[in-house]
C-alpha cells in the first residue's frame, strides 16, 4: 500500500480526534508567531513547539488506517500427534 493510498482510506475515530487536536495546536501556534507585537522569547519558543508537535501529530494521525483483518481459516482436519 503506497502513501496515498493510505491518505484515502478511512481513519479510525481516535485518530481523527487527535488530528484535529493538532490541527488546533499548529494554529494556535501560527498565531502567535504572527502576533503583531512583541513576545516574551519564552513564548515563541513554546509556540514553535506547538506547530510542530500540532503537525507531526495531524500527519501521523491522517496517515493511519482502519484495515479489515480477514479472520483465520479454520483447519477442520488438524494432526494431533
Amino acid at each position: 500500500m503506497n502513501i496515498l493510498d493510505r491518505f484515502k482510506k478511512p481513519t479510525p475515530k481516535f485518530f481523527r480526534t487527535m488530528r484535529n487536536l493538532g490541527i488546533g495546536l499548529a494554529t494556535v501556534g501560527g498565531t502567535l508567531l504572527a502576533a503583531p507585537i512583541t513576545l516574551p522569547a519564552w513564548l515563541v519558543s513554546a509556540a514553535t513547539y506547538l506547530v510542530v508537535a500540532g503537525t507531526v501529530a495531524s500527519a501521523v494521525s491522517q496517515a493511519t488506517v482502519e484495515e479489515e483483518v480477514a479472520p483465520k481459516p479454520q483447519n477442520p482436519k488438524q494432526n494431533v500427534n
